[in-house]
């Protein structure tokens, strides 16, 4: 059965909660859509705290961004959520968060790309980086065009990461996947670099998705994600030993004046 407008937005409410309990998002950041109808589409304001909505605080835009409902402003990050909606008529919400660990990744032009976990490469292949575009201006979507029809979850240059799926807690899920990859990979960074699946395992398991109810093939595509075989002999393409990050931490304290 279908929801209701007041449950959708009880929906929003609930998941920016837990957005903001999860420190994936700081003050007023983020942002988080559900389609309501191929023209209606339910959007969190701008200037409200994610953890602090009300279910009145939401607004109503059209297709192209325009509010034409609510008593609170528009975020500027709108037409990122519209062109998704666009491109994917599948999706029916949209979440955009700052996932600290994913958003590291992210600006220091790293995409959580490699085959190491088998939940990511089931439920997502891999997870691109589209290059950095302004925030609240259409360059911020730019360089996501080329991702949004193949993939699920997109990290943005600088910026942080966009999520969507069939609903507001798919999208929400899928983020939480995204932020825990990044720890994972990080963590393996720091005891020497992962272990990267090869190519046939792989296979077998983006083969595997129809038996976890798994329809969509979005991130299974050519070179995603990256397999053993795709790396150099010391997996330079991904690889920074526990050292190397000391002495950047080290150099970067040095250079604010910490000690």
């Amino acid at each position: 059965m279908a929801k209701s407008e007041r449950e959708l937005r009880q929906d929003i409410v609930d998941i920016g909660r837990l957005v903001y309990q999860k420190g994936w998002v700081a003050a007023n950041d983020g942002n988080i859509t559900v389609r309501l109808s191929p023209d209606r589409i339910l959007a969190t304001p701008t200037g409200v705290s994610k953890g602090m909505m009300h279910v009145d605080d939401l607004i109503i835009v059209d297709k192209q961004g325009a509010k034409i409902e609510g008593r609170k402003e528009c975020t500027s990050e709108i037409f990122m959520h519209c062109t998704v909606y666009n491109m994917r008529p599948d999706i029916h919400s949209v979440l955009h968060a700052h996932p600290p660990v994913a958003t590291g990744f992210a600006t220091a032009g790293r995409p959580l790309d490699q085959a190491l976990l088998p939940e990511v490469i089931i439920g997502l292949g891999c997870v691109p980086l589209a290059a950095y575009g302004l925030p609240g201006t259409p360059a911020l979507t730019e360089p996501m065009l080329p991702y949004i029809p193949k993939y699920d979850a997109i990290m943005m240059g600088n910026h942080g990461a966009v999520c969507y799926g069939e609903d507001v807690y798919k999208a929400f899920f899928k983020m939480e996947t995204v932020e825990h990859f990044a720890r994972i990979a990080l963590v393996a960074e720091l005891l020497g670099g992962a272990n990267v699946l090869p190519r046939t395992e792989v296979d077998k398991l983006l083969d595997s998705r129809t038996r976890y109810g798994i329809k969509s093939r979005a991130g299974a595509q050519a070179g995603c994600p990256v397999a053993a075989e795709d790396l150099g002999q010391d997996g330079e393409r991904f690889l920074v030993t526990r050292d190397e990050l000391v002495a950047l931490v080290d150099e970067a304290m040095k250079a604010r004046g910490i000690q």
